[in-house]
């Protein structure tokens, strides 16, 4: 069922083949109220937010997957930092190596890829699980991973609810 917006909001949308004329011969639309409709009863990958918040740390050096996924898992309740490289998220670690439960990373980075972010992090008093979210990895890098004991290797693509799932099994 489609449903307007939490509080009636509403958006302006112009009339069809309405002009008015203002004192001065100025020509200005006019405009109708139509509610918003929330269609988040239609998404299907829609849930309820996960009893345990987990504070992540989401490192990606594409800008647009860090701010899909800092909403998207903050939608489900969890605290999403977002470092843009392995270089940034080794700081954080080292600034504070239990502020994180789990670290999300990417391989293929600028400045410093995920497996060199791993080392580091596996060097540190880090108490958190390690997932490796990358679209490719080969066989000795994957193989350098798991010598690190990575809790999870995931390939990109991957639907959210699987995603979801992982972080709720942690």
């Amino acid at each position: 069922m489609v449903r307007p917006a939490a509080g009636g909001s509403a958006i302006l949308f112009p009339r069809e083949n309405v002009t008015t004329h203002g004192k001065r011969g100025q020509s200005r639309a006019t405009f109708e109220r139509r509610p918003v409709m929330s269609t988040a009863a239609h998404i299907p990958d829609a849930s309820p937010p996960s009893n345990k918040a987990l504070r992540i740390l989401f490192t990606d050096d594409v800008p647009e997957l860090r701010d899909i996924t800092r909403i998207s898992l903050g939608r489900e309740g969890h605290l999403v930092d977002c470092a843009a490289d392995g270089d940034e998220a080794l700081a954080k670690i080292i600034a504070d190596p239990s502020r994180y439960d789990v670290l999300i990373t990417d391989h293929h980075m600028p400045r410093m890829d995920g497996l060199t972010l791993v080392r580091g992090v596996r060097a540190l008093p880090f108490p958190g699980k390690i997932i490796v979210f990358t679209s490719s990895l080969t066989a000795e890098v994957e193989a350098g991973y798991r010598s690190l004991n990575v809790d999870h290797i995931v390939t990109k693509p991957v639907p959210p609810s699987v995603f979801r799932e992982l972080l709720h099994n942690l």
